[in-house]
């Protein structure tokens, strides 16, 4: 039989017995080593991550259904109709004409009997902004 040593007892062939500089406890009264249960942890962080991206996603889906949203109105009001060169700041109104056409405007829609469909301010950057308010409004009563 070789020459062994028994279990408790620390002995390497290159260090020799080095129980004291050992970063954990070797003797037979020391607390048991034990190994964390990693996947209560994994599951939690696994659920946070998931709940993270899930509200990111949605906050970009939000953002882009805005932007489209946007997209879609600009789209309406620059192939509508209109003979004037609109004014950044000015207000306009966009209406369905008779043909069934859409045309803009600077007649608010009290002030006669046409189909309107929303009202709009051009901001600087030649973007229709949508006005959200009421039926009843005049020019002087919508404030930006």
């Amino acid at each position: 039989m070789e020459n062994t040593k028994p279990d408790n007892i620390v002995f390497s062939e290159e260090k020799g017995y080095n129980a004291s500089i050992l970063p954990y406890a070797t003797n037979v009264g020391a607390p048991a080593i034990k190994t964390e249960d990693l996947v209560a942890w994994k599951t939690r962080g696994i659920h946070q991550v998931n709940k993270e991206f899930e509200n990111k996603f949605n906050e970009l889906k939000q953002h882009y259904n805005k932007l489209m949203e946007e997209y879609e109105w600009n789209d309406l009001v620059y192939n509508a109709k209109f003979s004037f060169e609109p004014v950044i700041g000015e207000i306009y109104h966009l209406y369905t004409g008779e043909d069934g056409l859409h045309f803009l405007s600077l007649i608010g829609p009290t002030e006669w009997d046409k189909e309107h469909i929303a009202t709009f301010k051009l901001n600087s950057d030649k973007k229709w902004i949508k006005y959200e308010a009421s039926d009843r409004f005049s020019k002087n009563e919508i404030h930006w």
